[in-house]
């Protein structure tokens, strides 16, 4: 008699909200529910969990991942009152319906509240392929922990976090940074301790009235003219400038911990921070005359944005060697909001690259990977399985399964054509500058394009980036992506003793002579983030890139996200056919059916 599967679906709950669905430890699939709702950071992930009925009509539990309880933050239903998440998992009928009144006690849904680091180290350690390792989590504003100190309440968020990672379910903090946004009572700004436990588990910290990493990285994209949460902008912006002596430091560098200077962050928690530019004459330069209130045409804006990113990655090296240190683990996993810094990743391999420590950053850094780590980390505890994960791959998005007349079907409206075509048709109209996507498959987990959801184009015109920054609505400083064929990486890149960059995590130096081979992808810094591409994770990418490889002798191509600036990467073909009619993009390459979907005519 056949064994009933165990089916466990995770909800992260704030923005970058999505759902993981498990079936026997394996993922069936990961979304975000920006992808399914079309608005950019969305939280409640309602549609992404309505999508788990296409696979199964039952879930034996739901595992739920916030930074608060369900009690202190989620709504109630009407009557009923059960959370809203119980709540709809009941009505679609995925979790046994209940006959009471009675909320938060539904024993199929289990809060993991007051563990948002901890799930971003599952998530990083389960899919690293390590069977033991010690995670860095470097995050905005974790999980919310009320403190007594000086017999006075403070509110405080995790900051960073180092946790000692072993198979099955075991994570133990060995070292966090608490923040607070007031100033802590009696003048105390940071305190070593081994007051703060966990199920009974000791472990050192600091409570700090200091902007954290990331808060710090927020407070400059802020600055510079953006919303906090838009920090990638910041990092594309970085190389325009230059060291400034003008600029107070960002941190305490005698401190082994990471303490930023308040007098330049102030820290908003759990809302970001700003930069107190006004007691600064160079940082409160302003001339919107000569900028046309573009603020990254200033030196100020320019030169922080250095200061930001080499500053605090010179933070993460000293809390990975303190990582190390703690636990005598060389092998460390990186997640939360900082790990996708693709600058401060391969910098890491230069600054590490003597002390015979091996990382793996998580590509599902950002919030919606604790989804992920949640079901894995219940399945693990559940099921004591010490089986290390082996798969990494990141086409983890739902199953559209589409046939031939599906696609004919929803090609069909004025304005859109569709041909036949091959891997050759789509090399030529690249070569003769034109912007074709590509969609395929399932969706790629994470906010990166990997082949599936991209924008591709020729990367040896001079002017590509600009041309396609234009055509998505995108800063002109923004950089681009490119997608290489594996067994050539080394030739074109230097990755500092890696032997690929599967997940675009990491921005590298090109090889001498290679930048004026590929303009359009190569930033004002020479640096180049790199997919690597085999033919195993990606079939019919791989041929595409080697059919343009035959024809132009380059190894690489331009590859960026399937959207328009500001919207979410495409999910379904109906995204697709949108985004087309909403730009001047007119190709749509699906390379599973040899179709070539063209629209024209647009106004």
């Amino acid at each position: 008699m056949s064994k009933k599967p165990i089916w466990i679906a995770a909800i992260a709950r704030g923005h970058n909200s999505g759902v993981c669905l498990l079936k026997d430890g394996e993922v069936v699939f990961s979304i975000e529910e920006e992808r399914l709702s079309r608005q950019k950071y969305d939280g409640g992930p309602f549609a992404s969990m309505v999508k788990i009925l296409d696979y199964t009509d039952k879930i034996d539990y739901l595992v739920v991942a916030h930074t608060q309880p369900l009690k202190e933050t989620a709504g109630k239903i009407d009557y009923s009152g059960d959370d809203m998440y119980t709540g709809l998992a009941r009505k679609l009928g995925l979790i046994d319906q209940k006959s009471n009144n009675t909320s938060y006690d539904h024993p199929q849904v289990i809060d993991l509240a007051f563990m948002h680091h901890k799930l971003h180290s599952a998530c990083a350690f389960y899919r690293s392929g390590f069977d033991s390792a010690v995670s860095v989590i470097v995050d905005g504003a974790g999980t919310f922990i009320p403190l007594s100190i000086n017999n006075e309440q403070v509110m405080s968020w995790e900051v960073e976090s180092i946790i000692d990672c072993d198979y099955p379910a075991e994570f133990d903090t060995k070292f966090k940074v608490y923040g607070t946004r007031e100033p802590i009572p009696g003048g105390l700004t940071n305190m070593p301790s081994d007051m703060f436990g966990e199920n009974g588990k000791m472990h050192d910290a600091i409570v700090s009235d200091r902007a954290g990493i990331v808060k710090v990285y927020e407070a400059v994209t802020q600055y510079c003219g953006w919303s906090g949460i838009e920090a990638g902008k910041t990092m594309g912006l970085f190389p325009y400038g230059k060291p400034n002596d003008a600029i107070p430091k960002l941190f305490d560098e005698e401190s082994i911990y990471p303490l930023s200077n308040r007098n330049v962050i102030v820290p908003n928690y759990p809302n970001g921070a700003i930069v107190n530019s006004g007691i600064y004459q160079f940082l409160n330069e302003v001339n919107h005359l000569e900028t046309k209130d573009d603020l990254t045409l200033l030196d100020s804006r320019r030169d922080m944005a250095y200061a930001c990113q080499t500053q605090t990655q010179d933070q993460v090296v000293k809390l990975i060697r303190n990582a190390v240190e703690l636990t005598g683990k060389k092998k460390v996993v990186i997640s939360g909001g900082y790990g996708l810094n693709c600058v401060a990743n391969y910098h890491y391999l230069e600054a590490l690259k003597d002390e015979g420590i091996e990382v793996y950053v998580e590509p599902v850094s950002n919030d919606a990977g604790t989804a992920m780590g949640a079901a894995m980390m219940f399945w693990y505890g559940l099921e004591e399985d010490s089986k290390v994960v082996q798969t990494q791959s990141l086409y983890l998005g739902p199953d559209n399964n589409y046939t031939e007349k599906d696609i004919i079907d929803k090609t069909t409206v004025d304005g859109v054509t569709i041909t036949d075509a091959t891997d050759k048709d789509i090399v030529k109209l690249l070569t003769e500058k034109n912007i074709v996507t590509l969609f395929q498959g399932k969706s790629e987990n994470g906010p990166r394009a990997l082949g599936n959801r991209s924008v591709l184009f020729d990367p040896t015109f001079e002017d590509g980036k600009d041309y396609v920054n234009d055509v998505k609505h995108r800063e002109y400083f923004r950089p681009f992506a490119g997608s290489i064929l594996a067994e050539d990486v080394h030739e074109w890149f230097d990755l500092r003793g890696m032997e690929d960059s599967p997940h675009m995590m990491y921005a590298v130096n090109c090889q001498p002579g290679i930048a004026e081979k590929i303009p359009s992808i190569i930033h004002v810094d020479g640096t180049c983030r790199i997919q690597t591409v085999t033919e195993e994770q990606n079939p019919n990418y791989y041929k595409l890139i080697k059919a343009f490889k035959e024809k132009t002798g380059c190894s690489i191509i331009f590859n960026t996200s399937f959207n328009l600036g500001g919207e979410p990467l495409v999910e379904t073909l109906e995204d697709a056919i949108w985004t087309l009619k909403s730009s001047d993009i007119e190709y749509l390459y699906l390379p599973e059916f040899g179709k070539l979907v063209t629209v024209a005519n647009k106004e």
